[in-house]
């Protein structure tokens, strides 16, 4: 063993909370990681109940992912994530319990089956080799196990990375080693899961602290100690005090958020207390006025990095959400309320009653935003990032509304025979299942098509009354999005008769969505223009969004008035929707299509702002269609194309963020699934 004595931490008293706080809020693994989430699909597959991004605002926050199993179900699983890296230089085995215990204090905010059926992945990233680190490796594997037992958990896989060292001219740089543990375990109910925004229930909710501290308030390996360039002694690492304590709390936590009375939470890890009580309030949107009770210092109170919660609970909930922690001996005490939705909002925390910070929330929330916002600069068309950031001053929240009556909309689970729709996909595709299961809902015999299967005649589309164009990445776009799938059709003259054919019929329609909708354009079935010949040509294209990179977003639209079968009744309606593209720029061939278009009411989705109002602004138009167009139709309503998923939210538990009101009155299914039933009802008049 290498005997290594660090300094103890010697930060200043003078230090101000908020001089301390625009560090930490800057420093990397506490700031927002806005610049990581955007640029993956989070929505594929339709099975999403939880991805990264949380609130009105889809704030980069949540603790842990949700998975459904099945459409037709709410049963599922989740996963959470828990690392320590710099606890476990000071102490190894610190560091690993922090890690394991940092994972299920994440967990624990979806409602799993029980604790015992938690199971983790763990990954070793270690030099191994070098003096001490052998033995560092051996202390942090022991501790971990040691912790799993008492807890009741297992670990049952994971891999090693055990040369984690580089020599660099003369000297050897070593990574800290590093174990990152991935908890798992199935979720009885997908819905239940609770978020860390802020959520004011009836105008103001009440914030607890559940604290597993034991009393203690240790600052070594902590984001303030690192951001005065300082990591602190051994005996300063926070760590697992009382395992059976943990054990117990988490149980609690379970039985609560099954009862529903947890509205928010987060627990607190990077950053301390101040940072999880300021991210709830961010992802919130709103305004927090907290009292915390003094730990020995102000830096030690609100920095300390000490096993807990903090908890957002109604009004009514509050004596008996404190009664359930303290029958088990826990700590847990009322610190204050949210309240004041919007961009105005206050965030004031005292210390035994003197106050401490009073700063407006979205100065803050810039600071946590900063680093990330830095970072985008590198990746994405600076103008765009500039609007984005601009854009989080002033936004409230999304102004949804339904035109239509929701009630009468009901998932169908079991077959029956209805009219034949048949979902097209091409080698790349990959929206196809939650396509076909949408339609599936509203009533349809869904056939599962692919291309190979149209150009050999293994499958005629003679039975069918609808075609839909899934989303996806055909043939990768290496040529542009949907010029290979495109080809498919163009190069064999029998295949492109046989739909000119199928479109030609008065019974049938088509949908079009992401790739399927790039694909329609292409081959001129919505949006057409003529050549020389007096043919039709292609008078649309899908440019690469004015970001310049793939966007993947739950934003806001309005349909508007058109003759789209799918969309009938539905005009006015303000919903949220998921999208997901690179090349989503509605771009006509010029400006004659272009008015024929918007004076025919040919472009039934607009992107919309916080307003309801059709909008330019980025992110809220995602990709700089003009006008904010989303979507266009045929002028017979028959042929819609939309870069828009709706397909991903005909269930309410796919939705990013929906109001809470909404979510307590809404069925199964969400108002998307009425564009289904629509086409279902017009298939059924016109057989």
């Amino acid at each position: 063993r290498e005997q290594v004595k660090p300094k103890s931490l010697t930060i200043s008293e003078d230090v101000s909370l908020i001089s301390a706080l625009e560090r930490v809020l800057r420093l990397p693994s506490v700031a927002s990681k806005r610049y990581l989430t955007n640029k993956v699909d989070r929505s594929v597959t339709g099975l999403i109940a939880q991805q990264q991004c949380v609130g009105p605002l889809h704030t980069p926050l949540a603790d842990v992912a949700v998975i459904a199993l099945s459409y037709f179900d709410t049963v599922g699983s989740a996963t959470s994530i828990g690392e320590q890296p710099i606890k476990g230089l000071l102490n190894p085995s610190a560091g690993a319990r922090m890690s394991v215990a940092e994972a299920l204090t994440n967990l624990v905010f979806a409602k799993i089956s029980s604790i015992k059926d938690v199971k983790c992945s763990g990954i070793w990233m270690w030099a191994a080799k070098l003096p001490g680190e052998g033995a560092a490796l051996y202390d942090a594997c022991r501790a971990m196990c040691s912790l799993m037992t008492k807890l009741g958990i297992a670990i049952d896989g994971g891999k090693d990375s055990l040369s984690m060292a580089a020599r660099v001219g003369g000297e050897t740089v070593k990574a800290p080693g590093t174990l990152v543990i991935s908890a798992y375990a199935p979720c009885t109910d997908v819905r239940l899961t609770v978020t860390p925004d802020l959520k004011c229930p009836d105008d103001k909710g009440v914030i607890l602290y559940v604290d597993l501290s034991n009393g203690k308030s240790r600052l070594g390996g902590t984001a303030l100690a690192q951001c005065y360039n300082q990591l602190g002694a051994e005996n300063e690492v926070p760590d697992v005090e009382n395992p059976k304590e943990l054990k117990d709390s988490f149980k609690v936590t379970q039985d609560l958020i099954g009862n529903k009375k947890i509205t928010a939470g987060h627990d607190i890890s990077d950053g301390g207390p101040i940072v999880t009580l300021l991210e709830m309030a961010f992802a919130g949107n709103c305004g927090v006025k907290a009292n915390f009770e003094n730990k020995g210092s102000i830096l030690a109170t609100m920095f300390n990095e000490e096993l807990g919660w903090i908890l957002e609970v109604r009004e009514k909930d509050v004596e008996s959400v404190i009664s359930a922690y303290g029958n088990h001996g826990i700590t847990c005490f009322n610190i204050g309320y949210s309240y004041n939705h919007g961009k105005n909002s206050n965030v004031v925390v005292s210390i035994d009653a003197v106050e401490v910070l009073n700063e407006p929330m979205v100065t803050l929330r810039n600071l946590w935003e900063e680093t990330s916002f830095q970072l985008e600069l590198r990746q994405t068309n600076n103008i765009c990032v500039e609007e984005e950031k601009l854009s989080l001053l002033s936004r409230s929240k999304p102004d949804y509304s339904i035109s239509f009556d929701i009630s009468s909309l009901k998932v169908r689970s079991t077959f029956k025979s209805g009219p034949r729709v048949a979902v097209v996909r091409e080698e790349g595709i990959n929206g196809d299942r939650e396509m076909i299961a949408s339609l599936f809902m509203a009533g349809f015999e869904v056939w599962d098509v692919t291309m190979t299967d149209l150009i050999t005649k293994r499958v005629s589309l003679g039975k069918f009354q609808g075609i839909i164009f899934p989303g996806g990445f055909s043939y990768a776009d290496v040529l542009g999005s949907a010029r290979g799938w495109a080809a498919s059709f163009l190069f064999h003259p029998e295949l492109e008769a046989e739909f000119a054919n199928f479109k030609k019929r008065p019974d049938t329609f088509s949908l079009g969505v992401c790739n399927g909708c790039q694909l329609m354009a292409h081959l001129g079935w919505v949006a057409p223009c003529k050549d020389e010949s007096n043919n039709i040509s292609q008078g649309l294209t899908l440019a690469q969004n004015i970001s310049e990179r793939f966007e993947s977003r739950f934003v806001s639209v309005k349909i508007m008035k058109s003759p789209s079968i799918m969309l009938k009744d539905m005009e006015n309606s303000v919903l949220g929707v998921w999208i997901a593209h690179g090349e989503g720029r509605f771009q006509f061939k010029n400006d004659e299509l272009s008015n024929d278009m918007l004076t025919q009411n040919l472009t039934p989705l607009l992107y919309v702002d916080d307003n309801s109002s059709p909008t330019m602004e980025y992110p809220l138009n995602p990709n700089g269609s003009i006008g904010g167009i989303a979507s266009v139709c045929s002028a017979d309503g028959r042929h819609l194309a939309m870069m828009p998923h709706p397909e991903r939210c005909v269930l309410p538990w796919q939705w990013a963020w929906m109001p809470e009101d909404w979510k307590q009155t809404m069925g199964e299914a969400s108002p998307w699934l009425k564009m289904f039933t629509n086409a279902y009802d017009w298939c059924c008049r016109m057989r």
